[in-house]
């Protein structure tokens, strides 16, 4: 079956309808081999920053999402948004629909969202969300990646996003709870909503600091930030989107973002692997990695998993 594929660049220039047709073929499309060729071409291409939020739901983070929007609009750049929810157990469908939430301008060309189901990967990121990921950063200035932190979501973000912020709400023991869970060892900066709560989201700003001085970090150069922020008033607004850039400028230094992708990639074949295999893929595939000098799927992650569930499929399934 030869697939009819448009290029990266008619893609960004095409706007949402063409965007939307697109990341649905990738779901109903899903392991046709020029479909996989497409996502490495994609996962390869320089692309824009990709920016994730997580945080438990009432958090803010809708409302921090759209006051992202505006200022990187305002830059005149272009900004897509996937919307990551809990699935339904009844339709498999996005649970709470972020994009409900998200006010933006339906003539702008330049603002694309998308809500995708997390489907039955416990609040972390299906791979349908991740071949999204892989495409929306290539053909975009920035992503958000805006997911319900309520299980492996936060682990799985680490691994999708190049800037990870954790958004805790004063008042609710989310530090607490967060430290106890390890989850702040990854993110890149912690948010404090809602800072017109005053003196709670001061208290609330101080132990985090604390949590992430007992956490180790994902990244030895790089110090957490704690922002205190209101997307509400947008208080503080400008000192947080400092710290944005700051990390992105972190990441632009060296070699940082390449390596750093390139383990994404790997993270991400491994994982397709483990969910539809488990031990046994895992297993089968380290096997055949042994005489390989260059690990697949650093470079090329969706072409070796379609490689390998065609090989497993066969083995294990007959088909």
């Amino acid at each position: 079956m030869t697939l009819d594929l448009p290029d990266l660049d008619g893609l960004r220039r095409g706007g949402k309808r063409a965007l939307s047709r697109m990341l649905t073929r990738l779901e109903t499309e899903e392991g046709e081999p020029a479909i996989a060729a497409f996502l490495d071409k994609a996962a390869l291409a320089p692309g824009g920053h990709v920016l994730g939020l997580t945080g438990p739901p009432g958090v803010g983070k809708s409302t921090l999402t759209n006051c992202l929007i505006q200022s990187f609009r305002a830059n005149g750049e272009q900004v897509s948004v996937l919307a990551i929810d809990p699935s339904s157990r009844f339709t498999g469908g996005a649970l709470l629909g972020d994009r409900t939430r998200l006010q933006t301008d339906p003539l702008d060309q330049k603002v694309f969202v998308r809500s995708m189901a997390a489907r039955d990967r416990l609040g972390g990121l299906s791979d349908h969300a991740i071949a999204a990921i892989a495409l929306l950063r290539a053909v975009s200035d920035r992503v958000i990646v805006e997911s319900v932190g309520i299980g492996q979501s936060e682990s799985d973000l680490a691994q999708a996003a190049d800037t990870v912020v954790l958004c805790i709400q004063p008042g609710s023991g989310d530090s607490l709870q967060f430290m106890k869970a390890g989850v702040m060892e990854l993110p890149d900066i912690v948010a404090v909503t809602k800072a017109d709560m005053g003196r709670i989201a001061r208290q609330a700003a101080s132990d985090v600091e604390g949590a992430l001085s007992l956490s180790r970090r994902r990244n030895a150069d790089w110090k957490v930030p704690v922002c205190e922020v209101s997307a509400r008033d947008r208080e503080n607004l400008e000192p947080f989107l400092g710290q944005v850039e700051a990390h992105r400028r972190f990441l632009g230094a060296g070699n940082r973002l390449p390596v750093h992708r390139a383990n994404q990639h790997r993270h991400w074949l491994l994982d397709m692997v483990r969910a539809r295999y488990g031990l046994a893929g895992l297993a089968y595939l380290a096997e055949k990695e042994r005489p390989a000098t260059e690990p697949p799927g650093s470079l090329y992650p969706f072409q070796a998993y379609a490689d390998l569930k065609r090989e497993l499929d066969a083995r294990l399934f007959g088909v």
